[in-house]
């Protein structure tokens, strides 16, 4: 049987593996370069357009773009980062660029899991260089695209109703993501604070209570998806494994205590970062202890029953840490 490039079309669509709406914002895209007649569209330009289908879809009604309750899109975090005034139109489009089409534009000529259907049927990849247009997109007539885009419009709009069911506190968690945001910095390099922060750990992971060993992690305690910082107050050592285990998921309450145990075993020192977790945190233990559960409830909200309790063989009750002079000293 003989299919049009409109079917095609619609069966990347319709019948892609969709954990995210980001194939939604490439088809628009692709769309709106057909409607211009480019033979080509250069790197700089496919940002641009696509940022801006972003822009414009969660500017008018803000809906979860992922079926993971866990984390935003990297598209969705751009756009908030926009929104926010963390970043310029310019440095949006430049990370967009930069982060964004690493999966969809390898992935994109795909149905289900089939890429021989339509490999390069629409467009060839110089890869963060440009996109070269083939006759079956450029070919598509006006009223072709019409229907194309109104299944798009569809479709995203599924996508968005199904992942917002995994959210049901959607609004409420975006708006708590917003808080972090706004003060957010880029990601630092972490491995330098791993023999400070052995000492007022002694020299255990903090997940599972075992002596470190040469695969030492430094993680973030709540998730630096969410609160977006390298705040030595949430920093902790682990084992790669557990850290692994863990991931980016919301920890047990028994971590939470442990946490502010930990912070209270450097604010009984003289170390120079003690200061840096007194204006963060609060300048007495119950003022600390209150300000770092907020956080850990903000992260609830956002997280949902995403949820990690720790290894099986660990018992707080058992834990070393707890039994460690400068813990007993500093948390009495």
């Amino acid at each position: 049987m003989n299919f049009t490039d409109e079917d095609f079309f619609k069966g990347i669509i319709l019948f892609g593996l969709n954990a995210a709406t980001y194939k939604m914002g490439l088809a628009q895209t692709l769309l709106t370069a057909s409607r211009s007649q480019q033979n080509e569209i250069c790197w700089g330009e496919l940002s641009q357009l696509y940022f801006d289908a972003y822009l414009n879809r969660l500017t008018n009604n803000p809906m979860p773009q992922q079926g993971n309750p866990k984390r935003l899109t990297k598209m969705e975090r751009i756009v908030k980062e926009y929104q926010l005034g963390a970043i310029s139109r310019n440095e949006a489009i430049k990370k967009v660029g930069e982060t964004a089409f690493e999966d969809v534009v390898p992935r994109f000529q795909t149905i289900g899991t089939d890429k021989s259907i339509v490999a390069k049927h629409f467009y060839e990849i110089d890869m963060g260089n440009r996109l070269v247009l083939k006759d079956s997109l450029l070919g598509l007539t006006s009223t072709q695209i019409d229907t194309l885009e109104n299944e798009i419009n569809a479709r995203w709009g599924l996508l968005e109703g199904a992942f917002s069911i995994n959210q049901t506190n959607f609004k409420f968690a975006n708006d708590i993501r917003e808080i972090y945001l706004k003060d957010r910095y880029e990601r630092k390099v972490l491995t330098n604070n791993i023999p400070f922060l052995s000492g007022y750990q002694g020299n255990t992971c903090f997940y599972c209570g075992e002596e470190m060993n040469v695969d030492i992690h430094v993680d973030h305690v709540l998730p630096r998806q969410v609160v977006n910082h390298d705040e030595i107050w949430n920093l902790v050592l682990a084992h790669g494994d557990c850290n692994l285990l863990k991931s980016d998921r919301l920890i047990g309450e028994h971590f939470i205590i442990k946490l502010i145990a930990r912070n209270e075993n450097i604010m009984g020192s003289n170390h120079p970062w003690k200061a840096q977790i007194q204006a963060a945190l609060g300048t007495t233990p119950k003022r600390r202890a209150t300000t770092l559960r907020h956080h850990y409830d903000n992260v609830k909200m956002v997280l949902g029953n995403y949820y990690w309790g720790g290894s099986d063989s660990y018992n707080p009750s058992n834990d070393p840490f707890y039994k460690r002079l400068i813990t007993v000293l500093n948390n009495r």
